[in-house]
C-alpha cells in the first residue's frame, strides 16, 4: 500500500499522456479481479487498512513501476544550473534572496514574450523551499514550485499598482523586480517602476501568475486589471528555462539583496 501511495504521488511529475499511462496500469492493477462495471453485487464491505510501517512490499507492483520511478529520479536529478548563494527567504525579512531570484526569472521570461512589460510580482507563501549554494536540480526547482500556476501579464492602473504597493508593505514584503519601494508605517512610499516614479494617471503591465491574478493569498490591486492577457507557460518552465538559459551562457545564479524594498527604522 506504501508503495502505491508512492506511486501516485510520483505521476505529477509526468505530462498528461504519461499520467494517463501510469493510471491506467495502476487502475488495472486494482480492478484485475474485479467486475468490468465496477459495481458491486452484493452487500459492499469494507476494510479499514493501517497505513504504516508494518505494511509489507509489494514485489509484483514494485517491479512494474521500477522503470518509471527509475527515469522519473534520473530527470528530477538533472542538474540544469548552479547558484554562488544560499537564496534564502527569512520569514521576519523585507527583501530576500529567493523571493529576487523567483521575481527576476519571472520578470525576464515575461519580458520575451511582452518586451513592454515593466515588473513582476509573486508572494512568499507560493515559494515552498529555498535552495543552497551550489548544483540546482530539476527536482529543486519543482520543489520551489510544485504548483501548476501559469504565468499571466496584467495591464494595471497606477491606482491599482498603488493598492498592491500597499499590499506588499502590509504583508511586511513580498517578492518583485522592476519595483523599488519604502515601507514606512506599514506604508508603501517613494514608489517607481522601471526607475521612475509612479504615476497614478498611466498604466503598468505587471507579470504575475493565475493565482495571485485570480486573488489567491489575499492579494490586492489584481482583481481589476485594464487587460489581462494569459501566456500559457507555467511558472516552473519559466525557472527551468531561466536557470538553464543562464548555464549555457556560462553564469552561475548569484542574486543579491539591492535594496528593492527597504523600511524605516
Amino acid at each position: 500500500m506504501r508503495q502505491k501511495r508512492e506511486f501516485f504521488d510520483t505521476m505529477k511529475y509526468f505530462t498528461p499522456k504519461n499520467r494517463l499511462a501510469l493510471l491506467a496500469i495502476a487502475l488495472g492493477l486494482g480492478s484485475a479481479s474485479c467486475s468490468r462495471y465496477f459495481a458491486p453485487r452484493e452487500q459492499a464491505v469494507y476494510t479499514k487498512l493501517q497505513i504504516d510501517s508494518t505494511l509489507t512490499s509489494d514485489p509484483t507492483f514494485l517491479q512494474l513501476y521500477a522503470p518509471y520511478r527509475e527515469q522519473l529520479e534520473a530527470e528530477m536529478n538533472r542538474v540544469v544550473g548552479y547558484t554562488d548563494v544560499d537564496l534564502t527567504q527569512p520569514r521576519d525579512a523585507i527583501e530576500t534572496l529567493l523571493g529576487n531570484f523567483f521575481a527576476d526569472a519571472l520578470l525576464a521570461e515575461g519580458k520575451k514574450r511582452h518586451p513592454d512589460a515593466e515588473l513582476s510580482f509573486g508572494t512568499k507563501g507560493g515559494l515552498r523551499i529555498e535552495l543552497q549554494k551550489g548544483t540546482i536540480t530539476m527536482g529543486n526547482l519543482f520543489e520551489l514550485m510544485p504548483f501548476e500556476n501559469e504565468m499571466v501579464l496584467l495591464e494595471l492602473s497606477g491606482k491599482s499598482l498603488l493598492q498592491l504597493a500597499q499590499f506588499i508593505a502590509a504583508t511586511g514584503g513580498q517578492p518583485v523586480a522592476g519595483l523599488r519601494m519604502r515601507i514606512n508605517d506599514g506604508k508603501a512610499t517613494d514608489i517607481t517602476v522601471a526607475g521612475k516614479p509612479l504615476e497614478l494617471s498611466r498604466s503598468y503591465k505587471l507579470i504575475t501568475y493565475d493565482y495571485l491574478a485570480n486573488g489567491g493569498d489575499n492579494s490586492r490591486g489584481l482583481s481589476n486589471p485594464v487587460s489581462r492577457t494569459d501566456l500559457g507557460q507555467k511558472v516552473r518552465e519559466a525557472l527551468i528555462t531561466y536557470v538553464g538559459e543562464q548555464t549555457r551562457a556560462g553564469k552561475h545564479i548569484n542574486t543579491q539583496l539591492d535594496g528593492r524594498i527597504t523600511h524605516n527604522q
